[in-house]
């Protein structure tokens, strides 16, 4: 790992990459030419003492939609099947057409690559495997937990208070300046190493849908239209500089979609394969906001257990947030 990143001194996202033979816009090297982890390695134990040290109250918020939610799925993945199994006494069970991504998710850094430079750190599509030696799998973040502060930017709640309620039906680019506004209401400055958590109010809007809606957004595929980050370089900047260690927001696909299928214009061709930068999405954070809107206390504990599957393209997002 670097030590520029433990002692706070951040390479600035105007300043990669590090080496001018790497990718531009690429932070590999940040934390060693072998490293697998990406951002994740920004939580470090005295992180998560810290943010251990915010739980006052005792209050515990599991952010894991059902499981079975979408129904029907979106963008293409199919409904699992969920068999109850007699054992004579007792039960076991089993999952058929199981997708880790259909629902509350991490994307690993092998989930997606950046059409030109391939995935995070130079990594292959042949070095993924599955298989024992597989590469930037979700294996590597499952064997340490992402532990750390989280910080809620509740941007449904705040664009809402200014009169300016967010569709969640339609195409919301979610921009820094919303963002940063968003913070600025809640008192809340970002620091090295948090998890930041942007809520859009999807979910909620989507469990009112009618079943013919559900359908058509189903049928839509990529096509469909929701809210999500803007993809557009300050986004990247905004989360590198500000040494983010993962984002997690409770819309499909992290940026607003349908995306721009361009290097340019497709958030996850950069902040994954680029940043390895730790992704989660469909979040259920309506709760904790509720809560964080009651006290006012925007920050706490986050912990999450990815599934520890060797070469892993996601996991379920298995996060809890703790005040």
């Amino acid at each position: 790992m670097s030590s520029n990143w433990t002692d706070g001194g951040l390479p600035r996202y105007r300043d990669l990459p590090i080496d001018p033979s790497l990718p531009p816009g690429s932070a590999w090297g940040v934390f060693g030419r072998d490293d697998q982890v990406g951002t994740v390695n920004l939580l470090t134990p005295d992180r998560a003492a810290a943010a251990a040290r915010l739980v006052t109250k005792g209050a515990v918020f599991p952010l894991n939609w059902n499981i079975e939610l979408p129904d029907p799925p979106l963008l293409r993945r199919t409904a699992l099947r969920h068999h109850i199994v007699e054992l004579n006494p007792g039960t076991d069970d089993y999952y058929d057409n199981y997708y880790p991504q259909g629902s509350t998710q991490w994307d690993a850094l092998c989930h997606m690559p950046h059409p030109e430079y391939g995935y995070y750190n130079g990594v292959q599509r042949s070095d993924i495997t599955g298989r024992p030696g597989s590469k930037n799998g979700i294996d590597n973040w499952a064997r340490r937990g992402i532990v750390g502060r989280f910080v809620l930017a509740d941007v449904e709640r705040a664009m809402a208070a200014e009169g300016r309620p967010i569709d969640n039906g339609e195409r919301v680019p979610v921009t820094v300046d919303m963002i940063e506004a968003t913070l600025a209401r809640e008192g809340v400055t970002l620091e090295i190493g948090d998890i930041l958590l942007v809520r859009c109010g999807w979910i909620a809007w989507y469990e009112q849908r009618t079943v013919p809606e559900r359908n058509a957004m189903a049928r839509a595929g990529i096509e469909i239209r929701t809210p999500g980050l803007d993809a557009d370089d300050r986004t990247l900047e905004f989360l590198w500089d500000h040494g983010v260690a993962a984002i997690a927001t409770d819309v499909p696909g992290l940026e607003a979609l349908p995306y721009v299928p361009t290097p340019d214009r497709f958030l996850h061709y950069k902040v994954i394969p680029l940043l390895g930068l730790a992704v989660g999405e469909m979040f259920a954070l309506d709760d904790l906001a509720a809560d964080c809107a009651d006290d006012g206390i925007y920050v706490g504990l986050f912990t999450a257990a990815p599934l520890n599957k060797i070469g892993g393209s996601g996991s379920p997002g298995n996060a809890l947030a703790l005040k």
